[in-house]
């Protein structure tokens, strides 16, 4: 079963490309600099020339990478953390991991922008039920069974579609239930999970946050931001 699993999977391929564009950049202006700066700017020494190229070279990266601004005074306290050897308010881990997110979301923003509108106008409907996480639902059949709990093992049958109706995974078509705890599966199923009682049969509208985010699997059907939907049926809580 692909889905509908957590993924720790990072997608760092648009990072790496971006500081490799960076470095290769920063090497290019580096090796040309003559100590000469803009009309404004005036250089004493070749560590102003030095520092004023490195700022050609990220700020045209950022530039081209769709970031449309930048704090400078921040960027520069970042730089200055490192050269004084002060411990920096993000680690190495904690920094890709947000300027991971933030160019994904920079090059997938239509994705993100749609999923938002569809649950706002999907929010109008009568027949749909939203949680305070945000997610979204529509009962189609409503089972007399036990609610399952956070810790409990699942049986259901799913069918998960793209916003455009794309389906990417349905274990109805495989023919076979898929089994897995609650704990184990995207934060939209845990929640959803634990308001149906065995039996039920819902449709569920799960936002990106609920879903994959930022990192869903490598080479897989689903895009970062994607807003997932699920029609979801409660066969029965394991026994363990």
């Amino acid at each position: 079963m692909a889905y509908p699993l957590k993924t720790q999977t990072k997608n760092h391929n648009q990072m790496k490309n971006f500081l490799i564009a960076f470095i290769t950049g920063a090497i290019f202006i580096l090796g040309s600099c003559n100590g000469t700066g803009s009309r404004d700017t005036e250089f004493s020494n070749e560590i102003d020339s030095v520092s004023y190229a490195i700022g050609v070279s990220f700020g045209n990266q950022l530039k081209m990478s769709g970031m449309e601004t930048v704090n400078a005074d921040i960027l520069a306290q970042a730089i200055q953390d490192m050269f004084e050897d002060k411990d920096p308010a993000f680690d190495e881990v904690e920094a890709n991991m947000i300027l991971n997110r933030y160019f994904n979301m920079l090059h997938y923003r239509e994705n993100l922008e749609e999923g938002e509108e569809f649950l706002r106008e999907n929010k109008l409907r009568e027949d749909v039920v939203t949680t305070e996480s945000g997610l979204q639902y529509v009962v189609i059949e409503e089972g007399d069974g036990p609610i399952p709990e956070y810790d409990d093992e699942v049986v259901v049958h799913y069918t998960g579609t793209l916003i455009d109706g794309t389906q990417f995974d349905s274990s109805v078509e495989r023919g076979e239930p898929a089994q897995f705890k609650l704990s184990n599966v995207i934060e939209g199923w845990t929640e959803v999970l634990q308001l149906m009682p065995v039996g039920s049969k819902w449709r569920v509208f799960i936002p990106q946050e609920l879903a994959y985010g930022a990192n869903p699997r490598q080479g897989g059907p689903i895009e970062p931001f994607s807003m997932l939907i699920f029609e979801i049926e409660l066969i029965d809580i394991a026994e363990e």
